[in-house]
């Protein structure tokens, strides 16, 4: 049985894990934080990770930001408990110390922990080998109008696996409305779309001269994203310190 804590627990994430986790019998909640102490039905939650008592231990699920995801890796390092941690947006010196804290206590990164995005990416880049550079790529994200960032996390995670299968070669284009010139063969375009309840969806096209091949993944509820979560914390729970990704987690999959 593996014991989680859910930093954000009383968010739209939060309740979604709270209902995936309730459906299991590997693993259980035995505790939440969140802005305010109180409870989660039958659930303690604290103001804070440091308010947890000392005897209270699991896999921390992250799901709030940028300063929360710092702060659960720094507490799980601190008190030697694996962590998974999803939130989106961080700068390259947070995820600088979500590496750090991996030195202590097996830390779970991915910025869309939906297991078919991640087979998407894999997808991705088989095809990049495949085309050898000769189509042109688009990303294009769509996402709900609350979003704050744009791109997405997730398009930024498929223009990135991209590349390094590319060797590097391409370089990311946002914003092409003042642009009057033909597309470069490096470019990699990036649109985002932002509207109504749009829960994610992402479209990777390969255009060649006379065909398009699209690789598509559309998210129907946030409990793909809290599904994902559960697989990652059963995945890293027991195992050594280390970075972790959903690559890791596809590839124990594969045997």
């Amino acid at each position: 049985m593996t014991n989680i804590i859910i930093q954000g627990i009383c968010g739209r994430m939060g309740r979604a894990l709270q209902e995936k986790i309730a459906a299991r019998t590997d693993c259980r909640v035995v505790a939440g934080v969140d802005q305010t102490a109180g409870a989660a039905g039958e659930i303690p939650v604290y103001a804070s990770l440091q308010d947890l008592p000392e005897g209270v231990r699991g896999v921390i699920i992250d799901f709030t930001g940028a300063a929360g995801a710092v702060a659960a890796a720094d507490y799980a390092a601190a008190h030697g408990l694996p962590c998974v941690i999803c939130s989106t947006g961080l700068s390259a010196g947070e995820e600088a110390r979500l590496e750090a804290a991996s030195e202590q206590v097996p830390v779970f990164r991915s910025a869309n922990m939906s297991l078919g995005v991640n087979v998407l990416i894999e997808l991705c880049k088989q095809a990049v080998t495949l085309f050898g550079g000769e189509f042109d790529i688009e990303i294009v994200e769509k996402h709900h109008h609350n979003k704050l960032d744009a791109p997405s996390g997730t398009a930024l995670m498929i223009a990135d696996a991209i590349n390094t299968r590319a060797g590097g070669a391409y370089e990311y284009v946002y914003d092409r409305h003042e642009v009057r010139q033909p597309r470069g063969r490096q470019e990699l375009g990036i649109s985002a779309v932002r509207g109504g309840g749009i829960v994610g969806d992402h479209d990777v096209l390969f255009c060649g001269p006379e065909e398009v091949v699209t690789l598509s993944h559309r998210a129907q509820s946030r409990g793909v994203f809290a599904d994902g979560a559960v697989q990652a914390a059963l995945f890293v729970d027991g195992r050594a310190p280390g970075y972790y990704t959903m690559s890791d987690l596809l590839r124990g999959k594969l045997g």
